[in-house]
């Protein structure tokens, strides 16, 4: 392939020269083919060859625009594929599509999609979703195998207490990407230790300028498979759901293929605190250390100025909840959702009892994201009444150099459930009309699902489940913040597990 292409644009500019001679000699010519006159030859005559050389002007031009995009299409006859590393490119526009975000956030956001195809299906989640091929390079490796080969290292100078720590960046069709990446670039403390591969699906252009604007400071990598997705006809609406799906799983298998221990997840509307890095450093060790922890999550969903302490910047919290939005994962857990990985929903996929296995998240008092964004695969739904409103920390916790021994679950359990259940009991009616007598610690105690509900709705916390889990909720309590004093909402000290027909 790589000769002919060679021949063609040897051919090409061998034209471009004989057609750049042409138009000099008839620029110097005279109408008649002579050599030209002297220069006291008639106006009239030099006003003929001043229009005979524009017009030649314009011809060249033409033919070097016509030429430029022969050139063009000749690069660009090759098979398409899946990764391209960071480079300069043309200024792209400085009008910026609208924000976006989701009710859950962790979705990376959805395309304009074409009408589905229909086909009988039921509920999607749990069923397996194939995934996209890898397109070879010339050298016979897949193309983002050697996209991604530069990173050699996967521990600092060889030393496992420095491990390398991809930030996937998902992508899609916004150029806004710029504002996540400027936050990650300029908190991040090693580009050898987190190196930022962006992961773009849609195949936007104008998305995909504005990353590769980034140069050396990102890798880029292109999801390969821009089919359609056929899609249950009750489930049409959702397609978007389904290609997000299909690009997490993509870039997942691309990225762990590597041999990374560990990466870091990020969507596109994101914007990150100045400890996010050491945020993830820190509880690391923690990750890698207890079998009971399945991820690290920056995000707090009831992270709203109000419902959290403000002063509380290195508080850290076991959760039995999925939070996503910015977090990390390990290679092994990977491993074990892979073979299984769903055709859409993953984010609700991920949070069934098949998945969590009893397994809890690490997530902060303080959200250590934000996202920015409102349009999305939801329509933005809760954007306005909720997400916009959540506090980003901006102080930095030297989380590398605290001791967070005590999120370990030997240690935590009987400290977390002992102060909770320690705690004075008041009603929800007390707590709303400042009837509680003590600046200690409270608890609320519900018992019913529309117990749960009336609390929630009340003092503005999110109020949904999944697979019957709350919102930030371990084993079953959820701990937040109201007219300054801390609240636990908890069920009864005899909690035997979450109920499914709460979802």
């Amino acid at each position: 392939m790589r000769p002919r292409k060679t021949i063609l644009l040897v051919g090409v500019l061998v034209i471009w020269v004989l057609m750049t001679y042409l138009a000099f000699m008839r620029s110097v010519r005279g109408t008649d083919g002579s050599r030209p006159r002297p220069a006291f030859a008639s106006n009239k005559l030099m006003l003929e060859k001043v229009q005979d050389f524009e017009q030649n002007l314009k011809s060249f031009a033409d033919s070097r625009q016509n030429l430029y995009r022969d050139i063009m299409n000749i690069l660009r006859r090759t098979d398409k594929v899946s990764s391209v590393p960071a480079q300069p490119i043309p200024a792209v526009p400085s009008q910026e599509s609208p924000g976006l975000a989701v009710l859950e956030a962790e979705l990376p956001k959805a395309r304009q999609a074409p009408p589905a195809e229909e086909e009988d299906g039921k509920d999607v989640l749990g069923v397996p979703a194939p995934l996209a091929p890898i397109p070879e390079a010339e050298d016979g490796r897949p193309e983002v195998e050697r996209v991604l080969s530069k990173f050699q290292q996967r521990y600092l100078n060889n030393d496992p207490a420095f491990p390398v720590i991809p930030v996937v960046v998902f992508a899609c069709n916004r150029i806004s990407v710029n504002k996540c990446l400027d936050d990650l670039i300029r908190y991040r403390p090693s580009a050898e230790q987190f190196p930022i591969i962006v992961s773009q699906d849609c195949d936007d252009e104008a998305t995909r300028n504005t990353i590769l604007s980034y140069r050396d400071e990102v890798t880029l990598i292109q999801q390969p498979d821009q089919s359609d997705i056929p899609v249950p006809p009750k489930e049409k609406k959702y397609k978007g759901y389904y290609k997000i799906s299909r690009h997490y799983g993509w870039a997942l298998r691309a990225v762990f293929g590597q041999g990374f221990d560990s990466v870091i997840l990020v969507e596109d509307d994101l914007s990150v605190a100045p400890d996010f890095y050491e945020y993830f450093l820190g509880t690391y060790p923690i990750l890698k250390r207890d079998k009971s922890l399945w991820c690290v999550s920056a995000w707090n969903d009831n992270g709203k100025e109000g419902l959290i302490d403000t002063t509380a910047h290195d508080l850290l919290y076991r959760s039995d909840f999925f939070p996503g939005l910015g977090w990390m994962m390990t290679k092994d857990l990977w491993d074990e959702l892979e073979p299984k990985w769903p055709k859409a929903f993953w984010d609700d996929w991920i949070r069934q009892p098949e998945q969590r296995k009893e397994r809890a998240c690490i997530r902060p008092e303080l959200p250590r994201t934000r996202t920015f964004g409102k349009i999305g695969v939801s329509n933005g739904l809760f954007f306005d009444k909720h997400l916009k409103f959540i506090k980003l920390s901006e102080e930095f916790v030297s989380f590398t150099k605290t001791n967070l021994s005590y999120l370990v679950k030997s240690a935590y359990d009987d400290a977390f459930l002992k102060t909770v259940y320690q705690s004075p009991v008041v009603t929800l009616d007390e707590l709303k009309r400042g009837m509680v007598m003590t600046r200690e610690p409270i608890r609320i105690a519900y018992h019913t699902k529309e117990q749960y509900k009336r609390a929630t709705k009340n003092l503005g916390l999110m109020d949904d489940f999944k697979s019957g889990v709350p919102r930030t909720a371990y084993r079953g309590v959820v701990s937040f913040f109201y007219n300054g004093q801390r609240v636990y909402l908890a069920p009864s000290a005899n909690w035997k597990g979450y109920d499914l027909t709460w979802s």
